[in-house]
């Protein structure tokens, strides 16, 4: 009886601290947002992720226009930020907005295109709650893990309710889809579905950045047990194919304009910096990538013959994804998302890291303050919102997101720390 109380209480205290989430970004980020753009002259339109990718969809698939084309960019930055960007202006945004994402990705969005807009931001806001909601779903499919009722209510609340959830969700970024698509591929392949893990896996690529290290995590671990899991391979190869074909028909020499998008992107967003290159400087940065780089892929060959319920799969598979968000040009809290099988591993082994040695407990305990200080800060932002007014919470606006640099950089060093260290519902705990 006793157990079931302290659930229940940690589980009522999870929905407050959720709701304090998204009190903090409805009620003193988006106001301090709005008021700054006034202040500045700052445009803003619908402020969509998707809008972008919606209209050069549709001008692609309905009147045959090029994507890429810096009329498009214009009537895109029309929509997305109320006007065209002026560079005369010296307050206008400098992230031009222009289509950035390889052209299949009208393939994605063609039932859309003949919906006004506003519906389809609508209903794509649902769907990206659906889509996190459901990768905590997948995630602990794909580690095996069986949790309680109230532990598994404890994990679709945090999940939806932290700030790179409500950050994509907000800007209705792709990068929440894919990172479900990422989630729905791992448990496929736990469950030796490799065939959709492939054509899944493939789909992700619709951001190539954040499915490029999983998809060669895949074709190092196929290697392991070529004559069961080829299937997964030639999947992901034919519909890879399948899209760019696509992408072809659409657009005859879509890759060469998609680079080039990709290269103007990275330039007038600020040079493409990843979350080491701001951490470490852009040279040591770079050098600690490719050693990580390195490192993932010795350790996912040597842990290639790994079956899919076994801990080092998920380990492994675990680690692309974290090293994938400290070397990636750039570091957007959104795409932490994918951490979230790292730091369910991380979870899972919590009290043997905890009692491993100083050192792990240390780490354990920084790790563990960077992720949930989110919480701590809105909470704390809310009160002196409803307490002291509106100008005490908006003084400090930034607070909740002060740790985010060092989420991927933490989770990560635990995550390989945790390598050795057992489960505790394995070691029976």
């Amino acid at each position: 009886m006793g157990s079931r109380i302290r659930l229940t209480v940690c589980v009522v205290l999870v929905a407050l601290a959720s709701v304090s989430n998204w009190l903090y970004v409805n009620r003193i980020l988006k106001p301090r947002q709005v008021a700054e753009s006034k202040a500045h002259d700052i445009p803003r339109g619908n402020l969509s992720d998707l809008y972008p990718r919606w209209l050069g969809s549709r001008e692609l698939l309905l009147h045959h226009r090029d994507p890429y084309s810096d009329a498009i960019t214009r009537e895109i930055q029309a929509g997305y930020y109320g006007r065209a960007l002026d560079p005369e202006r010296p307050n206008d945004p400098k992230d031009q907005q222009a289509f950035a994402y390889p052209v299949y990705v009208a393939v994605l969005l063609a039932p859309t295109v003949e919906t006004p807009f506003w519906i389809v931001q609508k209903v794509f806001f649902w769907l990206l709650m659906a889509a996190t909601a459901g990768s905590v779903l997948l995630w602990l499919n794909a580690l095996g893990w069986r949790v309680s009722c109230a532990a598994l209510a404890i994990w679709l609340l945090l999940t939806l309710s932290c700030l790179p959830a409500i950050q994509g969700i907000k800007l209705q970024q792709l990068s929440l889809l894919v990172a479900a698509l990422i989630a729905g591929a791992m448990s496929a392949l736990a469950r030796r579905h490799y065939v959709l893990a492939g054509m899944l896996l493939a789909l992700a690529t619709i951001k190539p950045q954040l499915a490029a290290l999983p998809i060669l995590w895949l074709c190092i671990w196929v290697t392991g047990d070529w004559r069961t899991r080829r299937h997964a391979f030639w999947s992901l190869l034919v519909s890879a194919a399948l899209l760019v074909a696509a992408g072809e028909l659409l657009l005859p020499g879509w890759i060469h304009e998609f680079r080039a998008a990709l290269a103007a992107y990275y330039h007038y967003t600020g040079g493409g910096k990843s979350v080491l290159d701001v951490a470490l400087t852009t040279l040591w940065g770079r050098l600690v990538s490719a050693i990580l780089v390195g490192m993932l892929m010795v350790r996912s060959w040597q842990l290639r013959s790994a079956d899919e319920r076994s801990a080092a799969f998920q380990w492994s598979f675990a680690l692309s994804l974290a090293v994938t968000l400290v070397v990636i040009p750039m570091f957007a809290p959104y795409n932490q998302l994918l951490l979230l099988p790292a730091i369910m591993i991380i979870a899972r082994s919590f009290r043997r890291l905890w009692t491993k040695n100083l050192g792990s407990r240390f780490l354990v305990g920084i790790t563990a303050l960077a992720v949930f200080f989110q919480w701590i800060a809105a909470a704390a932002l809310v009160v002196a919102l409803v307490f002291m007014g509106r100008s005490t919470g908006r003084d400090v606006w930034e607070l909740p997101f002060y740790p985010s640099l060092a989420i991927p950089i933490v989770v990560l060093a635990l995550l390989l720390l945790a390598y050795r260290v057992p489960s505790d519902e394995a070691a029976g705990v």
